[in-house]
Formats: C-alpha cells, structure tokens, sequence
C-alpha cells in the first residue's frame, strides 16, 4: 500500500488533537511542524478548517530530500505586492491598473495582451521612479521567511531562481539582495531617462515560466521531479503542473487547483517543512 505523507505546519498540538490524528497512521513532532504517515487518503480541507493551519499531503512520487531547484514567481508570492500596481500609483493610475493584475492573475484576461496594456499606461515615467519603488515598496514587501528559507535551501545545495512576469529592473536587484542564483523576467524600454510604455524582447508568460523550468533543470542535469515551483497566479500554473512539487502561495483559485500543496495561512519558513519531513 502507499505511504503517505502529510505535513501539519503548526509547532503545537494539543494531547486530545494527538490522540485524534494519530487515528490515521503515524504522527511524529518535528521542528516547527508534525508530519503524519498514514495509508489512506485525507480529507485535507475539513483538517484545514479544523487546525487552523495548511495541512499538506506530500506527492507519491516527490522525494523532499532529492530537491535540486527552487523557482519562484516574484510578485505577491516572494514580494507582498505587484510591483507594476506601483509604479501606476505614482501616475495616479493604480486602481485601472490593479484590476487589470487581478484579473489576469486569476486567468480572467490573456496574460501578454494585459501585460502590455498596463506597461503601455506606463509611459513616460522617470526612470528614477523605479529605483525608488524598488527601495521603497519592494524591500520591505519581501514575504516573511523568505530571505532565511532561500539561504537555508542554499546551505542544502540547492538552486534558486525567480521568474517574472514583472520587471528585470526589480528581478536583478533582489539578486543582490536575497540569496538567488538567477532570474528570468521582461524588460522594460527606456529612452531619454523615461518609459516609453513597451517592452523590450521576450514577455515572460506561463509558457516561458514553463521552459525557464525545463531549462535550469536541463542545466543542472537533474530530473524535474528533483524541483519545486512556487507560484499563485495563472501565470504559474504551468510550472506548478510541471515541478516535482507545485506551491500554490497564498493563491488564486487557478492555481490552487494545478498545485500539489497550498500554503494560505503561513509563511516562506513553511516551505522548509515541506522539504525537510
């Protein structure tokens, strides 16, 4: 029979949620986290709404202990914003542009035909303005954890990388900032210090998230099984489909369900749990 394995991100557990869970199979604290092996498969939402916590049953096929490779999308899953919202801000132009995000995060419009058309709203914005969102907005949106559970994966030898729909303005610069061995992300045009409103070279929609993945992996001469994507919008959903195990991060309803394990009320640390059962 399959053994299962389920993670329950929460350091405590009454004596009476023991006895209740340890009715399935096999329940073990760990460092931050109880992991529950078990032979047959859970209702993992009623647990969900029962513990107050992301309760996550591990793929069959997934070996936490052979990850290679960590992607990760940028805005609201490594960052807590959308980076191109504020830049509109600074045109006054946040809530046209906002709705736009949200609705092609949650698949409602086509990627790159609402891509462009927020980019080009954009146009004619000081150059300088991005560097003061960057230091501004971004920084002190990177998630909870993130920056300790990315050198945490890199003690392990593990790759990371980040890839955008967003901006390599922004994308470069966390790399200086945050432990990420590369980056994938479109390039916005500038001339005589100002946005012209259009982007320069390859778009990175859910497609090209995809072959970034199948690349890095090719690189590292590992299996894709061997990686983890973590996303939250329909940009993502081809990555999370295709990684060994696909992280849905605080996400739309797209990509919650191509994802193997949700994290909705923790943190970047929960992914450590994730890996390390």
């Amino acid at each position: 029979m399959p053994s299962y394995r389920t993670i329950i991100h929460r350091p405590f557990l009454s004596p009476e949620l023991q006895t209740q869970l340890a009715r399935f199979g096999r329940l073990q604290s760990r460092s931050g986290y109880w992991l529950l092996e078990h032979a047959s498969p859970l209702v993992l939402e009623t647990l969900r709404r029962e513990l107050g916590c992301d309760v996550n049953t591990l793929p069959l096929d997934f070996a936490p202990e052979k990850t290679r490779l960590v992607v990760t999308d940028l805005d609201s899953t490594l960052v807590a914003i959308e980076t191109i919202d504020e830049l509109a801000a600074v045109l006054g132009l946040r809530d046209q542009v906002s709705a736009i995000t949200a609705r092609a995060m949650a698949g409602e419009l086509d990627f790159v035909a609402a891509l462009k058309e927020r980019v080009a709203l954009l146009e004619g914005l000081p150059q300088e303005v991005l560097e003061r969102v960057f230091t501004e907005k971004m920084k002190p949106a990177i998630q909870p954890g993130a920056q300790a559970t990315l050198a945490w994966l890199k003690q392990r030898g593990i790759a990371t990388a980040v890839v955008s729909g967003g901006f390599t303005f922004f994308t470069e610069r966390l790399q200086k900032t945050l432990p990420i061995d590369s980056s994938l992300a479109c390039q916005l045009e500038v001339r005589d210090g100002r946005l012209t409103g259009k982007l320069i070279g390859q778009i990175v929609d859910k497609y090209a998230k995809a072959e970034f993945l199948k690349d890095l992996a090719r690189r590292l001469r590992i299996s894709l099984e061997q990686t983890v994507a973590v996303g939250d919008g329909a940009n993502d959903v081809l990555m999370l489909e295709l990684a060994g195990l696909g992280v849905a991060y605080r996400a739309h309803a797209i990509a919650r369900e191509r994802a193997s394990v949700l994290i909705d009320y923790g943190d970047w640390h929960d992914l450590r749990y994730l890996l390390a059962p």
